[in-house]
């Protein structure tokens, strides 16, 4: 009698795949490939001018377009067009670890009704592996959680996802390829730094002249001894100095977008 493999499936309810692209041709398949199984992929393109938008088709998903404003803007606008009840929200340069398919297929089959969402733990790579140090691990983010219970924090940049019934905790990783190359992290630097400075000003924060002497020193002590960043070499100095000029550039911007700006306004 021949063998035959059994495939344990859940009665479960409907997953949507929530993917913010914009120009990410280069590295969307591998993100697709992860959540190909799940019931729906929605993208939320911010008008890319590569092909991501056909790649994604290519997979079946559904792509809608709005010009980007905001991370936590563009998301929110997105999450009431999911299709489905629960909602997993994962960036192009994100995978889903080997077995997290199956651990999320047996949480939605069984999730209790006052539970609104689950956290994922994270595994960060940096420059091809995986970098514990710098305070990268343990890591969680809430990236699964029912639609009529999820919504992002009202933030310019690093808004996390809030909801108000009880979160679970799932063991599968989610694997976060966010720094694949040096020039990119340079690119991110740039835009993110702008970013934190528009919240900063958001938030009536006034510009100091020490912030930018202290604060960038304190900052890679804090990632490189405290977090400790030597153990991870060569990487986790980057990280440090990266973090470092990140705090360094967000108070410059903030200099630029206060004080700098008012002086040169016409009165």
């Amino acid at each position: 009698m021949d063998e035959t493999t059994e495939v344990q499936t859940f009665n479960r309810e409907k997953l949507s795949v929530l993917l913010p692209t914009y120009n990410n041709a280069e590295l969307i398949r591998d993100c697709l490939e992860s959540v190909k199984w799940a019931d729906e992929i929605l993208v939320v393109d911010s008008f890319s001018t590569d092909e991501t938008p056909a790649i994604c088709r290519e997979y079946g998903a559904r792509v809608i377009q709005r010009a980007y404003d905001q991370s936590a803007n563009q998301k929110n606008w997105a999450i009431p067009q999911c299709a489905h009840a629960w909602v997993l929200q994962i960036d192009t340069d994100e995978r889903l670890e080997p077995g997290l398919h199956e651990e999320i297929e047996q949480a939605l089959h069984q999730a209790p009704p006052d539970v609104d969402g689950y956290w994922l733990p994270f595994k960060h790579h940096v420059l091809g592996q995986w970098v514990r140090e710098c305070g990268l691990y343990p890591e969680y983010h809430l990236r699964l959680f029912r639609k009529a219970a999820g919504r992002f924090q009202d933030r310019e940049v690093h808004a996390h996802l809030e909801v108000p019934g009880q979160v679970a905790t799932l063991r599968r990783h989610i694997l976060h390829y966010g720094m694949p190359y040096i020039t990119k992290q340079l690119s991110n630097l740039d835009r993110y730094s702008r970013y934190q400075a528009d919240q900063l000003k958001k938030q009536g924060k006034r510009f100091h002249w020490y912030q930018l002497i202290l604060r960038p020193v304190v900052v890679f002590l804090y990632y490189y001894f405290w977090k400790r960043g030597f153990r991870a070499g060569y990487r986790g100095l980057l990280l440090a100095a990266s973090n470092a000029t990140f705090d360094f550039w967000a108070h410059a911007k903030l200099w630029e977008l206060t004080t700098l700006r008012l002086k040169a306004s016409p009165k």
